[in-house]
C-alpha cells in the first residue's frame, strides 16, 4: 500500500516509519510511506502557508495554493483509486470498519491540517473524505494520520507475525477484546482464570467469546446496540451478567 501524508511536520510521520508494526511494514516493502510539505510549494521567501481568516476571528487558516500543489504532487506518485483523506474534527469518526475499508485500497493521501483550519475551498474541491479520531481537538492532523496509518498497516497481509492477531483484535467483530493473561499464574493474590489453564480449547474459546460480550456490555453498550446478536451470543451474555451480578435481580 502506498501512502502520502501532506503535513507541515514530516518528521512526525517519519518517526512512525521507524518503529513497531508500521516500521516492519515499511521495512518489508508492504507499505510505502512518504510526505509532502506544503512549505515546499510556496513562492515567497517566508514560505507562507497560512493567512488571516476572512470575516475576522482568532488564529490563522491554511492557504489553498500550497496545499493544492502539495496534494497534486502526492497524487502523482500514487496509483489510481487513491483518495485524498483529510483528518479533521468535522469528519466521520474513524473506526475499525474504516480501517478495513482503507486497507483494501491501493493507496491514499492523508491531509494533516494545522492552525484554525483549512480554506474550505480546498476541502470542497480536492478532498474525497474527511475522518476524525473522535470528539476532541488536536493541535494538528499528524497524530490522527499516524493512528490511521497504524490501524490500516496492521491489517495488510504479511505485516503481523501471526495473521490471527489482527483477526482477533478489538472491534474486528464489533466487540471489545477479551482479557489477556501471561505468566506467572499468580501475582499479588490475583490468579489467571482456571479455564485458561485447562488446555480445553473449546472451553477457552467459549470463555473468550463470553468475556468479549460482557466487557462490551459493561464498557461500550453502544457497540452492542449496533449488533444483531445470535442465540448463542445472547446466551453467553446472559451467563456473563449472572456470573458478575449485573442482571439487576
Amino acid at each position: 500500500m502506498q501512502l502520502q501524508v501532506v503535513t507541515l511536520f514530516p518528521e512526525m510521520i517519519d518517526a512512525i516509519a521507524r518503529f513497531g508494526v508500521v516500521g516492519r511494514a515499511v521495512e518489508r516493502g508492504l507499505v510505502a510511506l512518504g510526505c509532502r510539505n506544503p512549505r515546499d510549494f510556496t513562492a515567497d521567501v517566508h514560505r507562507t502557508v497560512d493567512d488571516r481568516p476572512y470575516g475576522g476571528g482568532p488564529g490563522m487558516v491554511m492557504k489553498y495554493e500550497p496545499l493544492a500543489a502539495a496534494l497534486t504532487s502526492a497524487k502523482e506518485v500514487l496509483p489510481a483509486g487513491s483518495p485524498v483523506i483529510c483528518l479533521t474534527p468535522q469528519g466521520r469518526v474513524f473506526d475499525q470498519a474504516s480501517a478495513r475499508r482503507l486497507a483494501e485500497l491501493p493507496g491514499a493521501v492523508l491531509l494533516a491540517g494545522r492552525y484554525e483550519g483549512i480554506d474550505e475551498r480546498l476541502i470542497e474541491s480536492q478532498v474525497d473524505e474527511e475522518l476524525s479520531l473522535g470528539d476532541f481537538v488536536l493541535s494538528g492532523g499528524e497524530v490522527a494520520a499516524m493512528a490511521v496509518i497504524d490501524a490500516v498497516a496492521r491489517l495488510l497481509p504479511g505485516v503481523l507475525g501471526d495473521e490471527a492477531s489482527a483477526e482477533q483484535d478489538s472491534f474486528m467483530d464489533g466487540l471489545l477484546d477479551y482479557p489477556h493473561y501471561t505468566r506467572p499464574e499468580a501475582i499479588g493474590g490475583l490468579r489467571v482464570p482456571e479455564v485458561l489453564l485447562s488446555g480445553d480449547h473449546a472451553r477457552i474459546a467459549r470463555w473468550r467469546r463470553k468475556q468479549a460480550l460482557g466487557r462490551t456490555f459493561a464498557r461500550r453498550p453502544d457497540l452492542l446496540e449496533q449488533l444483531d446478536l445470535n442465540d448463542s451470543q445472547r446466551e453467553l451474555l446472559a451467563e456473563y451478567l449472572k456470573e458478575n451480578d449485573l442482571t439487576g435481580n
